[in-house]
């Protein structure tokens, strides 16, 4: 490195209002401690979750923050053989665990008592640099360029624990509410599986972009599918959609709700959506074994997310774009 200054875009106070909420800012490298290694940021995924970060809607955690959690980073700085100089490494939501929780002792980390989360709790991948605990950087396959690793490193990874939480087995059939940056990349995991894939979305071109993946039927975000459903993921942070989702499940099934923030579940009838042993689960966060499955699964089936590029200085405009759905697939701010 020939400077211990960088770039980044930097959160102080979060403002619903505000439509330019980050500040671009020369700031200094971050210093990894010892668990830790330096990447230098190729490439990070914008995912909702910064929406709500930069709104308020989350909790402050900390003062000038840089978010961003979708990183593809370079190691540039790393004590560790399995994380070798020069390699290209991931960084996901979760930035590490405590390991010693009764969660993290029987294998279900994503619920650990005293996580950090990268891009809130800890600085994130909205910067030419960033540290990551050597812990919970995954390897990404050759074959995955960065601009499309980014997006499948919180979309990609969260959409394929969604599947697994509502227990989707091949051939079944499949709703899908809302289709963005994490429904467009489990779509032809479900399709590879042989399920049949019905979306409701909102906006015309996530319909066309949902058709063109392969979708068996799509509609708007209140039409019901032709047929009711084996299980069900609903996307948007809407309770509007979750008791969508129930209308059109068979009994037994399970909707999981795949959003880190929910505005509320309106009132509903018991004996007509619930009964019949349906099922509401949250999503919450992930484990390191969803990551590295899913991340062998995308190579092995070429995912390859719709992006758009935005540089470190437009990262309020990606901002933007995702929070009014302006763009197809997943938005990627590119430091340089």
């Amino acid at each position: 490195m020939t400077s211990n200054m960088m770039r980044a875009a930097v959160l102080k106070t979060p403002d619903s209002r505000s439509p330019n909420p980050l500040s671009i800012e020369t700031v200094s490298v971050p210093v990894p401690l010892p668990s830790e290694v330096l990447l230098k940021v190729k490439a990070c995924g914008v995912c909702r979750t910064d929406l709500h970060i930069v709104a308020g809607e989350l909790p402050q955690l900390l003062a000038d923050l840089i978010p961003g959690h979708q990183i593809v980073g370079e190691v540039v700085e790393s004590a560790y053989p399995h994380v070798k100089k020069g390699s290209r490494v991931g960084v996901s939501w979760i930035g590490g665990t405590d390991g010693t929780c009764r969660y993290c002792s029987d294998g279900h980390e994503n619920l650990c008592d005293s996580p950090s989360y990268t891009g809130y709790s800890r600085n994130g991948g909205y910067a030419e640099y960033a540290t990551a605990r050597h812990d919970f950087v995954f390897p990404l396959p050759d074959d995955l360029e960065d601009m499309h690793a980014a997006p499948l490193l919180c979309a990609g990874i969260i959409g394929f624990r969604s599947l697994r939480v509502a227990e989707i087995q091949p051939g079944q059939t499949v709703g899908l509410w809302g289709f963005g940056a994490s429904a467009h990349l489990v779509l032809p995991i479900l399709k590879h599986w042989g399920c049949r894939v019905y979306v409701s979305t909102r906006g015309s071109s996530h319909r066309e972009l949902a058709k063109s993946l392969g979708a068996d039927w799509v509609g708007g975000e209140s039409d019901q599918p032709p047929e009711p459903v084996d299980a069900a993921v609903t996307f948007a942070p809407s309770g509007d959609v979750v008791l969508g989702a129930l209308r059109s499940l068979h009994k037994g099934g399970i909707v999981a709700v795949n959003a880190i923030h929910l505005d509320r579940i309106p009132e509903f009838d018991y004996d007509s959506l619930l009964w019949g042993e349906r099922q509401i689960r949250s999503v919450a966060n992930m484990t390191r074994k969803d990551a590295r499955d899913f991340l062998a699964l995308a190579s092995r089936l070429r995912i390859k997310p719709q992006t758009t590029a935005f540089r470190l200085e437009n990262a309020n405009e990606a901002l933007d774009a995702v929070k009014r759905d302006a763009i197809n697939g997943a938005a990627v701010i590119v430091p340089d």
